[in-house]
């Protein structure tokens, strides 16, 4: 509880970043080819660290599919004290079941709803998709709001090599993931841009229901 007054800086973002997108070219492709690529997480645990501006926060994250098809994400300490609970519905509505008072602010659970979609792959259903080329990476665009989460695979899209978020002109966040073993990545890690902020989760090897 101690070590979460620094979360109000997250969110100041509106320090400059560097251009990342204005060299793409749009061009044909299947857009769908990404779909391959989305996990499928019946039931996952990850060792989690978070550093941020210093400080450090650590516990497990559990991510599960509800059998009405929604998929709680629960990341608690090592003690066992909730950080937060959510829930994303089959139909990609997110709800805070709980979250600790000083992570409590729109910015904070706006920006980890994001997050959270990103690796998910929530938005690949959206209508606003697009496809572009830079050098030997193909770029999988799908717009929502201001936000597009860009999904980068190589020329042939038969390898995922990284996920990020910005808008049309620049990078906010960067996300890389190991294989997926039965529908579920090994590792994730997630590195914002604009303010120090990184995530690490790593898969426990857990065979409970």
């Amino acid at each position: 509880m101690h070590c979460l007054p620094f979360i109000s800086l997250f969110f100041l973002l509106g320090s400059c970043a560097p251009v990342a997108y204005r060299q793409l070219q749009e061009t044909g492709g299947d857009v769908h080819c990404i779909d391959q690529f989305k996990p499928a997480i019946r039931r996952a645990l990850y060792q989690t660290s978070a550093d941020v501006t210093g400080h450090h926060l650590s516990g497990i994250l559990l991510i599960k599919q509800m059998p009405d098809s929604a998929t709680r994400i629960v990341f608690t300490n090592e003690a066992g004290y909730t950080f937060f609970d959510f829930e994303f519905d089959g139909r990609g509505s997110f709800t805070v079941h709980s979250i600790i008072s000083k992570m409590d602010k729109e910015a904070v659970k706006r920006t980890l709803r994001k997050d959270f979609e990103l690796i998910l792959m929530n938005r690949l259903n959206t209508g606003a998709a697009k496809v572009f080329k830079k050098d030997n990476e193909t770029y999988y665009a799908f717009t929502e709001g201001e936000d597009v989460f860009y999904y980068i695979t190589d020329a042939q899209c038969s390898r995922l090599l990284r996920m990020e978020r910005g808008n049309t002109r620049k990078k906010v966040l960067e996300a890389t993931r190991g294989e997926l073993k039965e529908g579920i990545p090994e590792f994730i890690t997630i590195r914002h841009r604009n303010f120090n902020f990184t995530i690490d989760l790593k898969k426990i090897d857990d065979d409970a229901e």
